[in-house]
């Protein structure tokens, strides 16, 4: 297999976004109709107390020839949490999937810390108007940090196969301070947990799922899993845990692996391969990855550089 660029298909600094949202469109997840794709987003406003970013989501709907913008939302689609709740400051990502009529949101909500920057945990949203706007059905998350999984539960990937909800999510082993005058930087790696029903949730606490490339160290976030010729291959990215958001040799880049029964994964990032390209909107890191498919053709969508702030590309398998 093998991955061929059709470049960037999205730049949010050249439309009009919601809520004083300018710049950023992260972590893109694809929703398809049967004229259209919509692909929801991360995009960001600037909180007016402290001057600090929020995360909101969006969407811009794509024509299937994935070149053409054929609208871009003009609200934000989920209210961020209330005063004090998981998702307070911000909802990053927000991974969408049809059940019986609706569609479910699966959202990783951010709030602040004091010792480190943020805290993370997954919730829930209902969508009754075809993934125009979403409902929560809570103010709590479904998934949040637990006994073995103490810190940064997040970036939720639900797929329905049969019966069960499966989730792919990241799950942080801790943070760490790498040295005296420097933040805490957070390692995270990527679990499962399945479901009944969608909303109670079994996990394999702390189980990491994927081995690691870089070592100990290594950041696994992102997952997203789809079906090729009867096996599972999960796309995700990983990075150094420290370093890596001006060092480009420590970024993000993208990582594969395939399982033949969701639950024993076969790390392969050579097959099929996606790498950086030099002097290009994504040459110094490729991240937050999603792979959908669309009138028989796979499809990866994913940021570039600085995090996606100047918009997602788009690859299709081969």
């Amino acid at each position: 297999m093998k991955w061929r660029k059709l470049g960037k298909i999205f730049d949010p600094t050249e439309h009009r976004l919601t809520n004083e949202c300018a710049q950023f469109a992260q972590s893109p997840q694809a929703l398809v109709f049967d004229k259209f794709v919509r692909i929801y987003f991360s995009t960001r406003s600037v909180d007016p107390i402290g001057g600090k970013f929020r995360s909101h989501i969006a969407y811009v709907d794509m024509a299937k020839n994935m070149r053409r913008v054929i609208g871009v939302s003009e609200r934000t689609v989920i209210e961020l949490g209330k005063l004090g709740c998981f998702d307070e400051h911000g909802i990053f990502p927000m991974n969408v999937v049809r059940y019986q009529g609706v569609v479910l949101a699966y959202t990783c909500g951010w709030s602040r810390r004091v010792s480190v920057s943020v805290e993370t945990a997954i919730g829930l949203a209902i969508s009754d108007d075809g993934g125009q706007t979403f409902r929560k059905t809570g103010d709590g998350p479904i998934l949040a940090a637990s006994l073995h999984e103490p810190c940064l539960v997040g970036d939720p990937f639900v797929r329905i196969v049969g019966d069960t909800f499966h989730m792919w999510y990241m799950f942080g082993t801790g943070w760490r301070k790498y040295s005296e005058d420097s933040a805490p930087d957070r390692t995270y790696k990527i679990g499962h947990a399945v479901s009944e029903d969608g909303s109670n949730w079994i996990r394999e606490e702390a189980r990491q799922i994927i081995a690691e490339r870089l070592g100990s160290d290594e950041s696994q976030a992102l997952p997203t899993v789809v079906e090729i010729s009867r096996r599972h291959h999960m796309f995700f990215c990983y990075r150094q845990s420290h370093d890596f958001r001006q060092n480009r040799e420590r970024g993000y880049r993208i990582g594969h692996a395939w399982s033949d029964d969701l639950e024993n994964w076969h790390r392969n990032d050579d097959d099929p391969r996606i790498d950086v390209t030099a002097g290009s909107w994504d040459s110094d890191m490729m991240c937050y990855p999603h792979a959908f498919e669309c009138d028989g053709s796979v499809y990866l969508l994913y940021n570039g550089n600085e995090f996606g702030r100047y918009g997602f590309g788009l690859a299709v398998l081969e």
